[in-house]
């Protein structure tokens, strides 16, 4: 059985170069969320955050081991930083609060299972996580207890729509090209169909 808690350098690459990539998606992310700010209003943050978690979801979902959600989420936050994101070094806290609400629901089922509902799960982690850290940046707790549930609401559902669903689908695609073959996606599925 492999180790499960030392990464191949194939693995780190994978990492680094899925939060190099997704640093730079999230940051045109923006772009869209001011866009549709202008159209709807406030709570569209809420409706489009769960792609800021998909990097976590994808990678832990490809590499299948402890820190992966944890270290890719900060990985993209310091490519927005280093790419001029105005949020500055707000985005490494942001980053880790969003990785780790994700690592947490793999944590809980002991990184054994990736099907579609825990990578949902995953997103909703890292929704929850993340509206607990802009509650307290933010001053949420100012706000009228309607517009609170409704944010949290749509947070969590973007966190399991465009975070676990969508994250799940991007990493079928990619298998199917067979890049991720040797990895333990790849191993693990073999193993189930085997």
């Amino acid at each position: 059985m492999p180790n499960t808690a030392v990464w191949t350098l194939r693995e780190t690459l994978i990492v680094a170069v899925l939060g190099a990539v997704f640093g730079v998606l999230y940051l045109g992310w923006v772009q869209v969320w001011l866009i549709l700010q202008a159209i709807f209003g406030a709570v569209t943050m809420d409706v489009v955050m769960g792609f800021w978690f998909i990097v976590s979801i994808i990678a832990a979902a490809i590499i299948r081991k402890p820190g992966v959600a944890l270290v890719s989420e900060v990985l993209a936050a310091a490519v927005q930083i280093l790419l001029g994101s105005p949020a500055g070094l707000l985005l490494l806290v942001t980053g880790l609060v969003q990785g780790a609400g994700a690592e947490a629901v793999f944590a809980a089922t002991r990184y054994r299972r990736w099907t579609l509902p825990v990578l949902m799960a995953a997103g909703v982690g890292a929704a929850v996580a993340s509206f607990a850290y802009t509650w307290v940046r933010f001053d949420y707790g100012s706000l009228a207890p309607g517009l609170l549930i409704l944010m949290f609401v749509l947070r969590c559902a973007s966190g399991a729509l465009l975070g676990g669903l969508l994250g799940h689908l991007i990493v079928k695609a990619l298998y199917k090209t067979g890049v991720l073959s040797g990895l333990a996606i790849e191993r693990d599925l073999r193993t189930a169909h085997g």
